[in-house]
């Protein structure tokens, strides 16, 4: 599996929790989609981390980010 996939398909669902939280929390309900998106998400940041012989850091997510987007935009 590509984990540099996983790794941006997680940080990209974990950022959508933000409005679904925020939209739960103004209308006076459970922020249930939100967990789950937290739980898929966070799974899978986990799982590219875990799996990563090399391992990833903070500095090179952009760069992770760019190589996603561009080996599936060419």
């Amino acid at each position: 599996m590509d984990w540099d996939l996983a790794l941006v398909v997680g940080i990209v669902l974990v950022a959508f929790t933000f409005p679904a939280v925020i939209s739960a929390f103004s209308e006076g309900r459970a922020p249930r989609s939100a967990a789950i998106l937290v739980m898929v998400g966070g799974g899978l940041i986990a799982l590219a981390l875990y799996s990563e012989p090399s391992g990833y850091t903070f500095a090179s997510i952009p760069d992770v980010f760019v190589r996603v987007v561009g080996r599936y935009i060419n």
